[in-house]
Formats: structure tokens, sequence, C-alpha cells
């Protein structure tokens, strides 16, 4: 088998191979290189250590000695040229304590995770498949390189990690490997949070979002996402819905882009449900004031998840107001830009659209219906440029105050009232008029 690898990396493997030792491109490269995929990088697996490569390339960085890893530097790009390795003993279900070098390429390759990630690869020798990997691509499947257990007591993030490539690549999980996971699972408990978030948000910007259900039924989001759980354990006999509140929105996140506020939005947006269910004399269920609780336990939830700031902001805002279904009139769409924001209101269509995808018929095609025809005034509105916030009012303070208005609240409540104006006739935005009006308005606070 031939593999077509960039220039740069084969300069390494031959480079290192001319000073005598062995070099490889391995891992998830020679695995997506195979699946026609573009990898995201480079690694090389070599024989030397750590000290000769730094002797051999002119410009190198050292990324991890300790593991063997060196960066070299071929212009500007780094690619990671690591050291045959031995993994020591682990501690805290992440870490080998110690690492020990070793001249066994094959070796090497058993300390990976996967039998697809455990491939390497020079134009000499040709592809190096000691574990079947190639087997495994062709059956579509993630499988544990020897046993599972092993693999997964080593490092417990692999357990998420199997669910993570299995939705990239739409593989199943081999069945020793998953049971591996069940039992294993509450390990998941000491990896840190900003690993968690990494893998997470992996899984459900790819194509199989709904693979997270995979993460629940071999118990692992119990144990950073019990929230999920709930709402796994939630039914919603409701005419609007056929899925429980769980696999509705694993359903809603096939519907929507793979953006990852997107994705984590419609992760999260019925995630009050669970607390605020009701059922009515008839069985009905309700979940009335789920989205004013689904926003604080989003933001909580990303918070303990380390998210950056500002993605807890838009995805809390969004899961607020993702109920907020407005009449396609102009006016009414002018305002809930106003109200949602200018930022977040193309989101919001996105997030409504496959919420409602994801529900039963009932009503689905008036629905949709509404959402078209409120998307079409959006679009007018963005086009006409029309005014659906202060930054775009044809007056500012400074021009109430040259009017003589005292600078203060009174200001800000000017501004809004004169803003509602545009809002309800975009026509009325025009300098000399909202000025006559502000005018008009200090007459009659003054006489008052």
């Amino acid at each position: 088998m031939q593999i077509e690898m960039p220039r740069k990396v084969e300069s390494i493997i031959e480079t290192l191979s001319s000073c005598g030792y062995e070099a490889y491109a391995v891992g998830g490269c020679v695995r997506d290189t195979i699946l026609g995929r573009i990898p995201d990088d480079w690694d090389i697996t070599t024989s030397a250590r750590p000290e000769e490569v730094k002797k051999i390339f002119g410009r190198t960085v050292d990324t991890g000695l300790v593991h063997g890893t060196v960066t070299v530097m071929i212009g500007k790009e780094g690619f990671e040229v690591t050291t045959y390795r031995i993994d020591g003993a682990y501690e805290d279900n992440r870490h080998p304590l110690e690492v020990t070098f070793t001249p066994s390429l094959k070796e090497d390759l058993k300390r990976r995770d996967f039998t697809i990630n455990a491939m390497a690869y020079n134009h000499r020798d040709g592809l190096i498949d000691i574990f079947d990997g190639m087997g495994d691509l062709e059956k579509k499947r993630i499988r544990c390189v020897g046993e599972p257990l092993e693999r997964f007591q080593e490092d417990a993030l692999r357990m998420l990690r199997a669910v993570r490539f299995s939705a990239q690549l739409g593989f199943s999980i081999e069945s020793r490997t998953r049971e591996g996971v069940k039992l294993l699972a509450p390990n998941l408990k000491a990896i840190s949070a900003e690993r968690i978030q990494t893998e997470l948000v992996k899984l459900i910007v790819s194509d199989h979002p709904e693979m997270l259900g995979e993460a629940f039924s071999t118990g692992m989001t119990k144990q950073f996402l019990p929230e999920f759980d709930s709402m796994m354990g939630t039914d919603q006999n409701n005419p609007h819905h056929k899925y429980s509140v769980g696999e509705h929105v694993l359903k809603s996140m096939e519907y929507v882009e793979n953006n990852k506020v997107l994705r984590l939005t419609m992760l999260l947006h019925d995630v009050g449900k669970p607390l605020v269910k009701t059922t009515d004399e008839e069985g009905i269920d309700h979940f009335k004031t789920h989205n004013a609780v689904g926003e604080k336990l989003a933001g909580e939830i990303l918070r303990r998840l380390k998210f950056d700031n500002d993605t807890i902001a838009k995805v809390s805002r969004l899961v607020k107001w993702h109920d907020y279904w407005v009449q396609p009139k102009y006016r009414a769409v002018r305002r809930a830009v106003n109200k949602v924001g200018e930022e977040l209101y193309p989101y919001l269509l996105k997030v409504q659209r496959a919420d409602a995808l994801a529900q039963s018929n009932y009503q689905q095609e008036e629905k949709l219906r509404r959402l078209d025809e409120v998307e079409e005034m959006y679009r007018h509105i963005i086009e006409e440029k029309q005014c659906v916030s202060l930054k775009d009012l044809a007056v500012s303070g400074r021009d109430l105050i040259q009017c003589g208005m005292k600078p203060g609240r009174a200001i800000g409540e000017e501004l809004n009232r004169l803003l509602e104006l545009v809002l309800e006739e975009p026509e009325k935005n025009d300098r000399d008029f909202l000025l006559q009006v502000m005018k008009e308005d200090l007459k009659r606070d003054r006489s008052n």
C-alpha cells in the first residue's frame, strides 16, 4: 500500500533513516489518509532518542522530552517526533508514572489505544499493521489494542475517545471494547473537566452527534453529564413530542449544522425539563418555565466543564429563548431581534428549526411554515438595514444632551422610547424626526 505523505514529513523520515534510525508516520494521520480524510497533523515515531533527534535537526522545540517527544520545525511548521516507548504503571487513570524508551516499533504500537490508531507507515517498509487495524477499518469498528480493560485502566479518557471516534468515522464499537467501557466507566471521574470537554465537543460536532447516546448506554454520561441521564429518563407524553427529552435532544442535534454553539445549545436546550415536569389530570405532560430553569442549569454545566465565557453566554442565552416563537409580522421580528440580540438571532432560527424537526408531526408543518416566513422577514430586515437596536438608532445620547437633556438615566429611557417607535415603524429612524420627537418629550416633561 502506498500512502501519500506531505513532503516535509517524508523529509524528516528520510533524514532519520539516513542517520541509521527507524522512522514512521504513525497513528491518526495514517488512519485518516487510508480513509481518504485529511489529517489534522502528522506524527512521527522513531527509534532515535530525543537527544539524537535534536542533534540531527537544526531547529527543534522540547515539547515533552520526558515522554520522548521533540517538535521538529521545518519553516513555520512543527512536526512531533516521538521515540519508541513503553509506558510504565499509570497514575490517576490518565498518565504513566514513567516511560521507558525501546528500540522496538512493536512495543511502541502495543501501548496505543485502538487498532486503527496503531498503524505505522514509511515508503520503504510500507504499512506496518501488527494489530489488524486495516481489518477494523474495513469492518468499520473501534477495537482496543490488546485487552480493553488494560487500555482503559491505563487511560480512562480512552473510553470517551472510543465513542468520539465512532461518531467521527461512523464506526461501531467492538463488543469486548464496549463491555470494557461499561465496566470501567466510573473511572472517568478521575479525568479533568478540560479533557472531557475536548472529547465531548469533538463528539457532538461530528457527523454523528447522536452517538452521545452510546456514551449514555455505556454509563459514561452519568460520570460527567448526569443531567443528560435525567433527560433520557424523562418521558414526554405531549402531542408535540414522540421521544423522551433525551432522545429528542439527540435527534435535534442531527438537524443543526456542526457548529459548537449550535450543537451545545441543542444538547442543553431542554435540560430544565426534568426539573419542572408536571402531568395534568388527562395525563398530558407539561414543562412550564423549563427555559428559565434550563438557562441557569446550562450555565452551571458549561462552567463545570470549563467552557469559555463567550460560549457559556451564547449557549445559555439561546437556551433561554429557544421556545420564543414570534408571529410572522415585521414588527414582531424586529422586536425579537432586539430582544434576543443581533448576533444570536440567526442562531436562534436554526435552533428552533432543529427543535421542531425533532418533534412529532403534530402541528409540525405549521411550525416550519411560520419559521420560513419569519426567516424571510428577518432576511428582508437585514437587507434593508432596518434599525433593531440602539446602535443603529439615528440619534445618540450625545444628540440628546446637545438638545438640552441632562446626562443620566433619563437619556437611556428616552433612547429606548425612540427605539420603540422605530421598531414599530422603521421609516421613522430619521435623525430630524427623532430629534423633534425628543424635543416634544422634553417640553412635555418640563411642563409636568
